[in-house]
């Protein structure tokens, strides 16, 4: 019963941090959309260390901060380090600078769901792509913003359209479970989640958090602690439970963690 009304005081609260870990990605905050075209492993080692990227294409933007790919790649980077503020910045500028680019439109518009400005997120977001040529991945997150005003049947809308595109990406299907969630239709979000699990999200630590923390939520905490400790080493799997029932007793409830696919335009 604690766990429910944690749950309930939860969602009577502040939106799930983040819901677009998508990823606004998308619920925790991510910056995993930041991947990189420049330097092949030297990218992939900036993608691991936000901060060091933030120097790295921090530097590159102010050589010409009209450049949409280096304005591009410094807001990723601000956004992967957790500086929302200077994120949101750097590609309002950049859209200035170059008015009509969907890839940095679709920046913005994540950019400003990780501030929680979800009404102008969503707005930018439908900028960023057109009835004739939608895109899945930003629907998914317009989504998100959605659900964070409370609107679950309008997001769910959205969530229906992306899948149509999209079949069964996991992705999409994890934001769904936290649209259930958010209503407190929790069998419904236990559903979704295991479809986003079995869809090739098992070995995504969010998707696999939000399952068995939804199952706990629940009452079924054994099931919930063997979720996040399956086929895992057995210190990480320790730890995964050890932070399972840390999140299930928060008096302020439980952080689900949604996600935000790869935004288009990029390698």
């Amino acid at each position: 019963m604690r766990q429910q009304s944690s749950l309930a005081r939860y969602l009577a609260s502040a939106a799930v941090a983040a819901m677009l870990a998508v990823p606004l990605g998308g619920c925790q905050t991510t910056g995993s959309d930041i991947t990189g075209s420049i330097g092949g492993n030297k990218s992939d080692a900036l993608a691991a260390d936000p901060k060091a990227a933030v120097e790295v294409y921090g530097e590159r933007y102010r050589a010409n901060p009209k450049n949409a790919e280096a304005a591009l790649r410094y807001g990723q980077a601000l956004r992967a380090a957790g500086m929302r503020s200077q994120a949101v910045a750097v590609f309002e500028q950049a859209t200035i600078a170059n008015p009509g680019n969907k890839t940095l439109l679709a920046g913005y518009g994540r950019a400003l769901a990780d501030a929680g400005s979800f009404q102008r997120a969503f707005e930018v977001l439908g900028s960023a792509h057109t009835p004739e040529n939608p895109d899945w991945r930003i629907l998914s997150v317009q989504g998100t913003t959605l659900d964070q005003m409370g609107r679950h049947d309008d997001a769910r809308g959205y969530y229906a359209s992306a899948l149509k595109i999209k079949p069964e990406d996991p992705t999409v299907l994890s934001n769904l479970g936290l649209s259930y969630v958010l209503s407190k239709e929790l069998p419904k979000a236990e559903e979704t989640l295991r479809r986003a699990y079995g869809a090739g999200a098992s070995t995504d630590p969010r998707v696999r958090q939000n399952l068995a923390l939804v199952v706990g939520l629940q009452g079924r905490f054994a099931e919930a602690e063997s979720i996040v400790r399956a086929d895992l080493p057995a210190e990480e799997a320790a730890a995964n439970a050890a932070y399972l029932r840390q999140m299930l007793s928060r008096k302020d409830g439980p952080r689900l963690g949604a996600q935000d696919a790869d935004a288009p335009g990029r390698s």
